[in-house]
């Protein structure tokens, strides 16, 4: 059973930073393309940072210059770190594991069928 379970999450003011991990069990994550996404009351699924299994990493236009993505194998783990956070970047943080990068995505992110898994989702919030 495929398991993507996402921590970090939480309450930040403008400006701030914090650290999303995504930890997976259950698939060949060396060989997994990892993407993060987000999602606002009321918006599209929204592209993140979409990394590659050889570490080829894209980012979403909003987040460029300001949010990183990185993994480790060993540990089974995508991690997103985000700084100059801005309350625009309040959302649900989700992770997800085998498919292709979209920009965007009407409906709920856990429901875009191009990914094959989906974590839980973990809840970022930037106050002004």
């Amino acid at each position: 059973q495929v398991q993507l379970v996402e921590s970090g999450g939480g309450s930040v003011q403008h400006g701030g930073s914090l650290r999303l991990s995504c930890t997976a069990s259950g698939l060949t994550f060396a060989e997994s393309d990892m993407g993060w996404y987000r999602q606002a009351p009321g918006n599209e699924c929204e592209l993140v940072s979409f990394m590659t299994s050889d570490g080829s990493t894209y980012y979403g236009d909003s987040v460029k210059g300001r949010f990183a993505a990185s993994r480790d194998t060993a540990k089974n783990t995508v991690y997103l770190q985000m700084n100059s956070l801005k309350p625009d970047d309040t959302a649900v943080y989700y992770c997800a594991a085998q498919g292709p990068r979209f920009s965007s995505a009407s409906g709920s992110c856990t429901r875009v069928a191009l990914y094959k898994y989906w974590g839980q989702g973990t809840q970022v919030s930037v106050s002004s």
